[in-house]
């Protein structure tokens, strides 16, 4: 029998489709992919292109007299603009803010063929220290209201350039979503007197049968209430309501769980499209008790139709139980040496 379950944090409603639920292994897409050179000559992030790019705003190792690993460079093509002043006009029910904000490029790797799933952990735990380092920057400009890390990966995920990378938004104001997120954990904290992300994972911690990965510092999961097939969030164990509190060796860690948790995917679901984005606390919200942050991983199996649109409820049919257990049995290390001996 169907169910629909509610999200703790957010209290959506999503229909588990058991019905017409599919088995994990059934969501993989086998499609014909071409090889992908690791240089590509009209690449803009390709080595030697930089000239193509607005001028960097961050680069590793930061001497130009070696090869960098990764640049950070304004978005030529930015949704907002860092060259006008964030001016409030209100008129009677019309709200306006100038377009200000920033949006960054961050360029994972010169390697235009490389994927995170298959990047070694320390090359992953650098592209992440150069997302604190931005963060934490962007955090002190008083006209910044929240700060938004995402990476589009595939077609299906909004990606416009092949070569890997990821972008941060900055933006004067906070959106709707992250405010009734955070009104929701405000009234729990207030309700119960505890964090209602931590309570979570001590829960599921008990249960087991969600969990992906743990690790000394981070718990991979399927949601109860998950949205969409395989849609996985990587939580802090130790309770942090800002994406900039995370100490060193918490970020080695969340760099081994992230491209683990990025390579079962890859080789369990035949490198599906993806997004994730890094959902942390505004810079006027640092350091409180109620908010967990989190990383969410949304793989791009489905597409939202008719009555996601019209209802907002999203139907999930895989059982997010199942989609757990097949992650689990996802050996990285055979699928990687399979997948290496069958390379011609």
């Amino acid at each position: 029998m169907s169910e629909l379950r509610q999200n703790f944090a957010t209290k959506e409603w999503v229909v588990i489709a058991t019905e017409r639920a599919r088995r994990p292994e059934e969501m993989a897409r086998h499609r014909d992919r071409k090889p992908v050179a690791s240089f590509v000559a009209n690449c803009p992030f390709c080595p030697g292109n930089e000239k193509l790019t607005p001028p960097e705003v961050l680069r590793v190792p930061a001497s130009m007299d070696v090869p960098w690993h990764v640049r950070v460079i304004p978005n030529k093509f930015a949704a907002l603009s860092r060259d006008v002043q964030p001016t409030r006009t209100v008129h009677r029910s019309r709200r306006v803010v100038n377009g200000f904000g920033v949006h960054d490029v961050i360029i994972e790797t010169p390697d235009h063929s490389q994927v995170l799933a298959l990047m070694p952990d320390s090359y992953v735990a650098e592209i992440l220290r150069i997302y604190k380092t931005r963060y934490d920057e962007l955090s002190l400009d008083p006209r910044i209201a929240h700060i938004t890390i995402f990476k589009n990966h595939g077609p299906d995920a909004g990606t416009s350039l092949e070569h890997p990378h990821s972008q941060m938004i900055a933006t004067p104001v906070i959106s709707l979503q992250v405010r009734e997120r955070f009104q929701h954990a405000l009234r729990h904290f207030d309700d119960y007197g505890e964090c209602m992300f931590c309570q979570m994972l001590e829960e599921e911690l008990e249960e087991q049968t969600r969990i992906v990965m743990v690790s000394e510092h981070f718990v991979a999961l399927e949601l109860y209430a998950s949205p969409a097939p395989f849609c996985t969030h990587i939580y802090p164990r130790r309770h942090m309501a800002s994406f900039g509190d995370v100490s060193t060796a918490e970020m080695n860690d969340l760099a081994r769980m992230l491209r683990s948790t990025l390579a079962k995917l890859y080789h369990g679901l035949a490198d599906p499209d993806f997004n994730f984005t890094i959902r942390s606390a505004p810079a006027e919200n640092v350091g409180v008790k109620y908010f967990h942050w989190y990383l969410s991983v949304i793989p791009r199996l489905t597409r939202v139709a008719g009555f996601e649109l019209g209802s907002g409820m999203f139907i999930n049919t895989v059982l997010p139980e199942a989609a757990a257990e097949f992650l689990r049995k996802v050996d990285v290390e055979i699928a990687k040496d399979a997948a290496a001996g069958a390379t011609p």
